[in-house]
């Protein structure tokens, strides 16, 4: 579903994606690719553009434009399998930094480096990945469910494996502010014992990281963070790239949501059916990241003693 048919229907597809009830958005879905049929949108932001008409994508050459955020893709490109077993050819037109991840997914027969242009490739069709969901009807019970579908070594860190080693990420993108959490609410954490912390925040000091708090190994690669994010036990992130990337590579992650959270994470919810390791934490009032933070410490508390027992 394309950002601009979110924004036409946001009582409607937006509230059935949220409830759950994803059959009820896609004919809703349906609804909108009529009435748009025919209509140009070529003047819009790119990402706003609709690009599939409706047509049938079996047994054709299918473009798979990745228009939208890296973890839209991450969390998206698991339907490349289901795709390929009616396409005759996947072609991912996806953001450069992500490719070298993305050669580990099956059922994906091209990778082209995203630009402004236009593709240097033949196809029959092109559809926007996050428009994969509607084209296959997908409801809770369909979400393609093969975790891990990327595929990467753990990368050798200096760690004492007597201590959980947790990574930290408290600042999404400029764009959505209310996704932020200051570094200074992580501080009560500072206080477990038997917890070694890793700053996976990108420009961590820029963002408010002080030294002293947690291991920063520094920047890398995307495919090197994600053997950074496969070498630990526990990703704790805010709403963001990294919650994607470690709930792809089967690594237990903890996501931090604002009060009016994103529709993918739905409502009323602690757990989450597109990763099956991720829990969700969730501001029970508005702005309050105090609230979550302490449930957060207190879960590790429990996580801690639980790995304690288990490795006597």
């Amino acid at each position: 579903m394309s950002q601009e048919t979110q924004e036409e229907a946001p009582n409607v597809w937006m509230l059935n994606m949220r409830r759950g009830t994803f059959e009820e958005a896609w004919k809703h879905s349906d609804a909108v690719l009529k009435e748009r049929a025919g209509k140009p949108c070529w003047h819009w932001p790119r990402h706003f553009q609709y690009i599939w008409d409706g047509s049938s994508l079996e047994g054709k050459r299918v473009l798979v434009r990745c228009y939208h955020g890296l973890g839209d893709t991450i969390q998206f490109i698991r339907f490349a399998p289901m795709l390929k077993a009616i396409a005759k050819e996947v072609i991912v037109w996806a953001q450069a930094p992500l490719i070298p991840l993305l050669e580990t997914v099956e059922g994906i027969d091209q990778l082209l480096p995203l630009h402004d242009g236009t593709p240097e490739v033949e196809y029959d069709v092109d559809v926007e990945i996050m428009e994969l969901t509607h084209i296959f009807r997908t409801t809770l019970e369909t979400i393609p469910s093969r975790i891990p579908y990327l595929e990467v070594e753990p990368m050798p860190l200096a760690m004492d494996k007597r201590r959980l080693s947790v990574g930290l990420v408290w600042k999404p993108g400029d764009w959505e502010p209310r996704r932020s959490i200051p570094f200074h609410f992580f501080a009560p954490l500072a206080e477990l014992k038997d917890i070694q912390f890793y700053i996976l925040q990108a420009n961590a000091a820029e963002n408010g990281w002080q030294e002293g708090f947690g291991i920063n190994p520094g920047e890398f690669s995307l495919y090197d963070y994600a053997r950074v994010i496969r070498s630990l036990d526990l990703v704790i992130t805010v709403d963001s790239m990294p919650a994607h990337l470690a709930g792809a590579l089967n690594v237990p992650v903890w996501t931090l949501l604002h009060h009016q959270a994103d529709w993918r994470w739905m409502d009323h919810r602690e757990d989450s059916p597109w990763y099956p390791t991720m829990r969700l934490f969730r501001q029970e009032q508005e702005d309050d990241w105090g609230g979550v933070i302490q449930r957060v410490k207190v879960e590790l508390e429990k996580l801690k003693k639980e790995v304690q027992v288990d490795s006597i």
